[in-house]
C-alpha cells in the first residue's frame, strides 16, 4: 500500500541527467480523477502528463555554456500504478519509487570553440525523479 497522487503533489526531479546538469524545479501534478480527498482530485493514470517545468538551465562538460529545456515525466515506474484501485475506471497514482524523467533542449548549450560557439547536437537527456505527495490519508495498492 502506498499514499496515492493528488491534484497539486509535486514530482521533484534529480539535477543529473546523464552528461547534462540541469538546473531542477519541483513540477506540478494536474489531479483528474473524479474522486477525491480534502477536496483534491486523485491523479489517475495519464496525468503525469500534465508535469512541465520549462525554462530550466542545463549544461555539461562538453558544452559550459547554459542553455534551457523542459523537465517531464517520461515513464512511470511499475509501483506508480495502482493495480488494485481506480477512480473514474482508470488506476491511481501513487508516490512509489522513481520515475523516468525526460529534459528536452529547447535552446541548446554550447560550447566555446576559437570559430564561435557550437551547440549541443543532443535535444533530449534521461534522468530520475520522485513524486512528494500532500496525501497523508489515502493509501492504495
Amino acid at each position: 500500500m502506498d499514499f496515492v497522487l493528488l491534484d497539486g503533489d509535486q514530482a521533484l526531479f534529480q539535477p543529473a541527467f546523464g552528461a547534462a546538469v540541469v538546473v531542477v524545479r519541483p513540477g506540478v501534478l494536474r489531479g483528474s480523477g473524479p474522486a477525491s480527498v480534502n477536496g483534491k482530485a486523485v491523479a489517475i493514470d495519464g496525468d503525469e502528463s500534465s508535469v512541465a517545468v520549462q525554462g530550466c538551465l542545463y549544461q555539461s562538460a562538453a558544452y559550459p555554456i547554459p542553455g534551457t529545456g523542459t523537465l517531464e515525466v517520461a515513464a512511470l515506474a511499475g509501483d506508480q500504478r495502482s493495480q488494485n484501485s481506480r477512480s473514474g475506471g482508470q488506476p491511481l497514482l501513487l508516490v512509489g519509487g522513481a520515475f523516468t524523467a525526460r529534459f528536452r533542449v529547447q535552446a541548446p548549450a554550447q560550447q566555446p570553440t576559437p570559430s564561435g560557439p557550437v551547440p549541443d547536437p543532443l535535444t533530449e537527456y534521461s534522468g530520475q525523479g520522485q513524486f512528494l505527495s500532500s496525501n497523508q490519508i489515502l493509501r492504495a495498492s
